[in-house]
């Protein structure tokens, strides 16, 4: 679905991870990237499938 974009809350549940983890990924900058509007943070699903791909590893000792 083209345009579509998930709150910080949706990709916490999605990743399993905390809300003040995705927080301090885009303070230090290691996170997937988002679009902020005022105080709103979006995170784009196209951008959060990439992210995910880039994840992705066929061994335990891929370093890549």
């Amino acid at each position: 679905m083209a345009g579509m974009n998930l709150t910080p809350t949706e990709l916490a549940a999605r990743w399993h991870r905390s809300l003040s983890t995705l927080a301090n990924e885009r303070v230090d900058g290691t996170g997937c990237p988002y679009i902020k509007f005022g105080r709103k943070v979006l995170y784009p699903l196209e951008e959060v499938e990439k992210f995910e791909k880039k994840l992705l590893r066929t061994s335990t000792s891929s370093k890549a």
